[in-house]
């Protein structure tokens, strides 16, 4: 079974070379595709170089094989958001399995192989990662924790699913399941938006526990009280209004 890593990137030009190392040194076959959105800190000219070089010695150094081997960067021309980044890499993923990898440092790729697990196994067409599972991860926002709990449980209620985390980055798609779904929201609304139409087809939907390094602001966090309300709206919008 081969895996597309499917990695959205903006404005990550300190994290996206340790990431990609880390995602490199999962023992699984697999191929990495990295969407810039237009990022405007270096990322862009950083990924460009990488895609140029098969072999950047800092990075082969720390994974067992370069960080450039399997790589395809795809760069949009303008700045869309995560929801279309990520459509464009499904559109190009020649995998069985998809997997959802941020950019940042927040999640540990080692994780891909509980993640995959229940879809190897044939139990399951969709897995998502939690953080809330009982897995390590950094404390840090009270609030953040209420606001993903309280969108968790409206999505909850709407789809008749009972997730304990939504809003994960860690979604796992057999590559049929994840092509059957005309998908649409360009931001950090496609969370809300894949929920809805995984539960609308009744895919076969499991979580597993996974590690959660979360960052501060001042570390690069994205994610505001204004992604808030739009997850309330797209929640709502999805389910409500197919």
């Amino acid at each position: 079974m081969k895996i597309s890593v499917v990695i959205p990137v903006y404005n990550e030009r300190a994290t996206i070379e340790p990431l990609l190392a880390r995602v490199q040194a999962v023992d699984i076959a697999k191929e990495i595709i990295v969407i810039d959105d237009c990022s405007t800190d270096g990322t862009r000219e950083l990924l460009e170089e990488l895609a140029r070089s098969r072999a950047r010695t800092p990075i082969a150094q720390t994974a067992s094989r370069s960080a450039t081997d399997n790589l395809r960067v795809l760069y949009q021309t303008r700045n869309q958001g995560k929801g279309a980044a990520l459509r464009r890499g499904f559109e190009s993923a020649q995998g069985d399995v998809v997997v959802i990898q941020d950019a940042d440092l927040e999640y540990d790729p080692q994780d891909y192989h509980p993640l995959l697990e229940p879809i190897e196994r044939g139990l399951a067409d969709v897995v998502y990662g939690s953080r809330f599972l009982g897995g390590p991860h950094r404390v840090l926002f009270f609030w953040h924790y209420v606001g993903n709990t309280l969108l968790t449980l409206l999505s909850n209620m709407l789809t008749n699913l009972n997730l304990s985390d939504v809003w994960t980055c860690y979604k796992v798609f057999r590559v049929e399941a994840l092509r059957s779904m005309q998908l649409k929201e360009d931001r950090f609304g496609f969370e809300a938006e894949v929920t809805a139409k995984i539960a609308r087809a009744k895919y076969r939907v499991y979580e597993v526990p996974i590690a959660y390094y979360g960052r501060t602001y001042a570390e690069g966090k994205k994610i505001t009280w204004k992604d808030g309300f739009r997850g309330v709206w797209c929640t709502l919008r999805y389910n409500l209004m197919p």
